[in-house]
């Protein structure tokens, strides 16, 4: 059954839902989760793996737990100074940080840089067709070629 008042659907709506189904919106969709999880996984290599082995090498510092008291009781770790109410520069946290940028922009340079191999390719194989002006220019030296 027709509701007896006819109930349009507003122009905003139409234009959101056109541009949520864009493919650039949805591959920038696709492209934030894909990122979250390789920052798990990044954010793991480097807390789990990279930081042991630095401290270990350089006299078994433990990163995640460096940091400098600016007022109030230092403790065992970071976390019971900063509950005790410190006020603490956490080093650590922030070398840890700055480490996974370089990962991260790193593979990220890497990726751009193979995507663009591959879309060179794509070119390289499929030569763009000629423009009107060539194709005048063609008939052109044809007719005269055939006089």
């Amino acid at each position: 059954m027709q509701s007896p008042i006819p109930i349009q659907e507003p122009a905003w709506l139409k234009e959101f839902k056109s541009f949520i189904m864009r493919g650039n919106v949805i591959d920038l969709a696709v492209g934030i989760v894909i990122g979250a999880a390789f920052t798990a996984i990044v954010s793991s290599a480097v807390e789990d793996l990279l930081n042991p082995i630095i401290g270990l090498l350089i006299g078994g510092i433990d990163f995640s737990n460096l940091f400098v008291v600016l007022s109030g009781e230092r403790k065992a770790s970071l976390e019971a100074t900063r509950e005790g109410g410190a006020a603490v520069l956490a080093l650590g946290k922030f070398i840890n940080a700055i480490i996974k940028f370089i990962i991260v922009g790193f593979a990220v340079f890497w990726m751009i840089k193979v995507l663009a191999r591959f879309k060179g390719k794509e070119e390289a194989k499929a030569p763009p067709p000629p423009s009107r002006t060539e194709e005048l220019l063609a008939e052109i030296r044809d007719q005269l070629k055939a006089r």
